[in-house]
């Protein structure tokens, strides 16, 4: 399926699934590198993308060989900065738009999902 003048694979997954629904209507979906994977996903926990929760974030990302980016409000940053998910100022019930190209590409962006949908771990 083209997207965004990209190629990319359909995304088959559950759209029921409330993790993988919502995002502004109002706001743009950022490109999908060539090859990537897009996957637009819903901060849920109380404090959102936080210190502590950007930090487990990063490491996720940082245990897969791909290259991660994470949009919010038409702001990018990387998936390997702390600081620049902190810019991004994702409070719950904001959605994010996270991007990944690389051989481990999908299972990176299914462990994100996994990541943000136990709420980093946090006790609520």
């Amino acid at each position: 399926m083209a997207l965004f003048g990209h190629e990319t694979r359909q995304d088959t997954r559950d759209r029921t699934n409330p993790m993988t629904e919502t995002y502004a209507d109002d706001e743009e979906r950022p490109p999908v590198p060539e090859g990537g994977f897009l996957r637009i996903l819903p901060i849920i926990n109380r404090r959102g993308l936080h210190a502590r929760a950007s930090a487990k974030f990063v490491q996720m990302v940082e245990r897969f060989d791909a290259t991660v980016a994470v949009t919010r409000a038409g702001e990018t940053v990387g998936g390997r900065s702390i600081m620049g998910l902190l810019t991004l100022g994702a409070a719950q019930g904001t959605s994010i738009a996270v991007t990944a190209v690389g051989a481990d590409a999908e299972t990176c962006l299914d462990a994100i999902e996994a990541l943000l949908a136990d709420k980093f771990g946090e006790d609520e």
